[in-house]
């Protein structure tokens, strides 16, 4: 043990990050607490952190502590694309609270690899440790096919119930097409059929498989059907409650406001919508901040860079909200959108960053979905 005391987070982050990566059969907590020279809440805090970003894993409970997928896909040269998934899945999965476990898994010569976990909040729950491997015959492991049973390949996901088990997988496809990984909800059958999952969660769970597979390079989400063109539907306007819907993801907005020599400036924000008005942060150091304060006039531009192109133009007048005596609403707020955005990512804006936050009253609120001029 080296005996120089490690007098920060980051260097006792560091050090048991070296350690587990050189030492297979992991560490108990003792040992780490006698490497680490910290507090048993900090490192249990610290563990806990790890554990659900997938960079360390627990055999078993009480057990001793080993790393995890994300921390071994260090170790060899061709993981950047499983690395880069493995982020987007604990990023996109832990934007909301799912109802059951999710687990992201990839081909493996003996089955299926269980890459990464979402726990359910749930008492009674599926847990799947980190690194097993599963057998992939006559299974919803199947959909990790290039060539998946008939049914799977109509439907787009495979679906089983067991006695135990219901669960439902939907591929992840870097080209559109071609599997690379599957995502899985599994839940107790006792508290599911197959057609209540379907109807409650197969909605969400495509849309979290396509998103991992546009964020994976794919131009459109079309599991197991081959190379497709894309078809780019014409130009049609989306209806109020479209609208809303298509607020409630992760979009990223573009402000546009007015410089005091008049001219345009175009900043890309965070952006909360509550149905009537939009919320945006400026951080510290946002020049844009002083130009609305000068003049409040704005507008907003959110849209997805994927199929069906849906997009939203906004305008108003953007308010600024007081942080006297506010700084807990506004570290609310914060949470919300360090949530909404960066899921489980383990570096997250704090309110000490914030300069100003604004409310961007509407006057003028529009969508549409597709590319205009073109063809159906």
């Amino acid at each position: 043990m080296d005996p120089q005391p490690l007098t920060s987070n980051a260097e006792r982050t560091l050090r048991l990050i070296e350690v587990l990566l050189t030492e297979p059969d992991g560490l108990t907590p003792q040992e780490m607490l006698d490497l680490l020279g910290t507090s048993r809440s900090s490192l249990f805090n610290l563990l806990g952190r790890l554990k659900s970003l997938g960079y360390i894993d627990q055999a078993e409970r009480r057990g001793r502590y080993r790393a995890g997928p994300r921390l071994t896909a260090w170790r060899s040269a061709p993981t950047d694309r499983v690395q880069s998934l493995l982020s987007a899945f604990y990023q996109e999965a832990g934007r909301k609270n799912w109802p059951e476990t999710l687990l992201l898994c990839i081909q493996a010569p003996e089955g299926a690899l269980v890459l990464g976990q979402v726990e359910t909040g749930q008492v009674v729950r599926s847990v799947y440790s980190l690194g097993n491997v599963m057998p992939t015959p006559g299974n919803i492991f199947q959909a990790l096919q290039l060539n998946p049973p008939e049914e799977i390949k109509k439907n787009g996901f495979a679906l089983r119930q067991t006695q135990q088990l219901v669960e439902l997988a939907l591929p992840v496809c870097a080209d559109g097409s071609k599997p690379i990984a599957i995502v899985v909800m599994t839940a107790p059958a006792y508290r599911w059929d197959l057609d209540s999952i379907l109807g409650v969660c197969l909605p969400d769970l495509r849309i979290l498989a396509a998103r991992l597979s546009y964020r994976m390079g794919a131009a459109i989400y079309s599991p197991f059907q081959g190379s497709q063109t894309l078809e780019i539907r014409s130009e049609t306007e989306l209806t109020r409650q479209d609208v809303d819907d298509f607020l409630e993801g992760p979009w990223t907005a573009r402000l546009a406001c007015i410089r005091p020599d008049g001219n345009p400036h175009v900043i890309p924000v965070w952006q909360s919508w509550d149905g009537a008005n939009f919320t945006v942060i400026a951080l510290k150091g946002s020049q844009w901040a002083d130009y609305v304060l000068l003049d409040p006039r704005v507008s907003l531009t959110i849209d997805e860079p994927w199929p069906p192109f849906r997009r939203v133009v906004a305008r108003g007048q953007a308010v600024p909200l007081s942080l006297h005596g506010t700084e807990a609403d506004v570290e609310k707020k914060l949470s919300e959108l360090n949530h909404r955005y960066l899921g489980t990512a383990a570096i997250t804006y704090k309110v000490e960053s914030v300069q100003q936050v604004f409310r961007i009253e509407v006057e003028s609120l529009r969508g549409w979905q597709g590319l205009p001029g073109s063809g159906a």
